[in-house]
């Protein structure tokens, strides 16, 4: 069976780099591991987790999504920004998958705080989603 995490980071992937207003603030800087040298400011690919929550008729799990958002720009508008396109272009969005649907994923949270290096704004945005396995 193919993975439905798997899958959910590829809809997640294409969604974000297809989103205009994200687009414009970080260029395509959309990583699961960013280069050594990456520009900022940029997003990656965080964290997940995938919790069973099959139904009688069918497999399906509750997803909690994790992304964050980098910038090194003085304060906090930078990385506010690209903080709200990310929860922007996800909410409620529609992720189409091969062999799995999202029934829906909510923006749960942004934290926003300055990393210990003290010159680098870090943004924390977190996810709900459900996905459940498109019946053959």
């Amino acid at each position: 069976m193919p993975s439905p995490d798997l899958e959910l980071q590829g809809a997640l992937l294409a969604r974000l780099t297809a989103y205009a207003d994200l687009s414009a603030l970080v260029a395509g800087r959309i990583y699961d591991e960013p280069p050594g040298a990456a520009r900022y400011p940029y997003v990656t690919l965080g964290e997940s987790q995938f919790l069973n929550d099959d139904m009688t008729c069918r497999r399906a799990w509750r997803a909690y999504l994790t992304l964050h958002a980098w910038s090194r720009k003085t304060g906090y508008p930078e990385v506010k920004q690209v903080a709200s396109a990310v929860a922007d272009a996800l909410h409620l969005a529609n992720l189409p998958m091969a062999h799995f649907r999202v029934a829906i994923v909510t923006h749960s949270q942004t934290r926003v705080f300055r990393d210990a290096d003290g010159a680098t704004s870090h943004a924390v945005i977190t996810f709900d989603a459900r996905v459940e396995e498109i019946p053959a």
